[in-house]
């Protein structure tokens, strides 16, 4: 179950220079879609963070965009955001999308030197997507963000 927001990761959010970050978005479920978006790219904005978004059909081609945008842009981003929405439905594909999307996210991040945050929603309903796009739960776009930028704050230092 969803804690209220994670108002503790609000807090320490690290000042970035020259920052970029690559929006993978899927299609599926777009009005939901676009609110984590736009969470996502209101915190961006306000750390004076460019970003792009690229859209894809569904949460299982995430990984495969991020790869592929990883493999073949220069410059690479300094993180990627993935954003996405799957709702239960009345049989296993919920499970099995959800699965390959987070598995194929965790092999990046274990993969790559850049990190990939994971924002797409894993729920039962469509009342519960609604409360992680500005309801009880706040916008799961925004403290996608947010991740991001303290995971590029992070490599950064590791890197050092």
């Amino acid at each position: 179950m969803a804690t209220k927001g994670n108002i503790e990761l609000q807090k320490g959010i690290p000042v970035l220079k020259d920052a970029f970050i690559v929006i993978i978005k899927t299609e599926w479920n777009a009005a939901i879609v676009n609110k984590l978006e736009a969470g996502a790219k209101k915190i961006l904005k306000a750390a004076g963070i460019k970003s792009i978004t690229y859209t894809v059909p569904g949460a299982v081609e995430i990984p495969f965009a991020v790869k592929q945008h990883y493999t073949y842009s220069d410059p690479l981003p300094d993180a990627y955001i993935t954003l996405g929405t799957v709702i239960r439905g009345d049989t296993p594909h919920f499970d099995y999308v959800c699965k390959a999307a987070s598995d194929g996210v965790l092999q990046l991040n274990l993969s790559m030197d850049t990190p990939v945050i994971f924002g797409v929603l894993t729920v039962e309903n469509e009342e519960q997507a609604k409360e992680r796009i500005g309801g009880k739960h706040g916008n799961k776009g925004e403290e996608s963000a947010v991740t991001a930028l303290k995971m590029i704050a992070l490599n950064r230092k590791l890197k050092k």
